[in-house]
């Protein structure tokens, strides 16, 4: 089918050049090539395309019909294969990103807006979830990518640490005493706690570090997202759980205070996560790096 494809080719060059010295020209043949490459097609159509004539050549009528399709197919072709080459140069295409709205918020809209300045033809999809929904996001073939709450452990998904957070215990006003010297775990166990839903990559990773220390927690209140947990304990209705990186603004305008714990819950990671047995796109490439230069080169 290629040597056909060729021979079309030809074809097409001396329909539009009604010459075979001028489409050799065009194709950077020899003369005899061309024409030898029409005798064979014409051979194998069992048509006659071509009238000869001293003047050059014109199309007989099997030969105007056959030009229709085969036009038309090599234009089919000749997109395709600018597409592809868009494509290649992030001029077109999709990136479809799973992530939670906690880490989209207050993580990942600059690295969205600066990818989007500089390949503004690559369309971003942003599929929303927790962490176990992003990775079945990714398992089923939705989405190209995660970014997550880590510790992510599955041996089928590569996970790419990018930046690291620490969970802290906030409260309001009226807690604000606590703040005054470190709480032993022993006098946050009776405190009124807010944590995030059991669902929540963040919250199970405390909880499973509390529990390696003996303790297990029992929230008054277990919510459904992060900035719900930052407003229940403005309101003073309990000690909350949070990450420190996304509580920034609370805490440097003074209407959440840090609890200082005696032995700080080890800090974690936020991640990037991917098939490992699928090649990343181009597109995925260039967005991890914009997130993390120094993750792939």
């Amino acid at each position: 089918m290629i040597v056909k494809l060729e021979a079309y080719r030809i074809f097409n060059a001396v329909s539009r050049n009604k010459s075979f010295s001028k489409a050799a020209k065009e194709l950077y043949m020899t003369q005899p090539a061309v024409s030898q490459t029409i005798s064979k097609l014409e051979k194998e159509l069992e048509t006659l395309l071509f009238n000869r004539t001293p003047k050059g050549v014109t199309l007989t009528n099997e030969g105007e019909l056959l030009h229709e399709y085969v036009n038309s197919a090599l234009g089919i072709l000749d997109a395709g294969e600018q597409k592809i080459a868009e494509f290649k140069n992030l001029q077109t295409g999709q990136l479809r990103i799973g992530v939670g709205d906690t880490i989209s918020r207050h993580f990942l809209l600059p690295y969205l807006e600066a990818f989007h300045i500089r390949y503004p033809g690559i369309k971003l999809k942003v599929l929303n979830g927790t962490t176990s929904e992003i990775l079945a996001f990714i398992k089923a073939g939705e989405a190209d990518l995660g970014i997550c709450n880590l510790p992510v452990e599955d041996v089928h998904l590569q996970v790419i640490p990018c930046k690291e957070v620490h969970d802290i215990f906030v409260c309001g006003q009226k807690y604000k005493n606590l703040t005054k010297k470190p709480i032993s775990f022993d006098m946050l166990m009776k405190l009124p706690l807010i944590f995030l839903e059991k669902k929540a990559n963040s919250r199970n990773y405390v909880e499973r570090y509390l529990k390696e220390q003996g303790y297990a927690i029992s929230p008054e209140f277990e919510l459904g997202s992060h900035d719900l947990v930052l407003e229940f304990a403005k309101i003073n209705l309990g000690i909350a759980c949070v990450t420190k990186e996304f509580s920034i603004e609370y805490l440097e305008r003074g209407i959440l205070h840090e609890i200082e714990l005696q032995q700080a819950i080890p800090k974690r990671s936020i991640g990037v996560v991917h098939l490992k047995t699928v090649p990343l796109s181009q597109a995925t490439r260039k967005f991890i790096a914009i997130v993390d230069p120094a993750i792939i080169h």
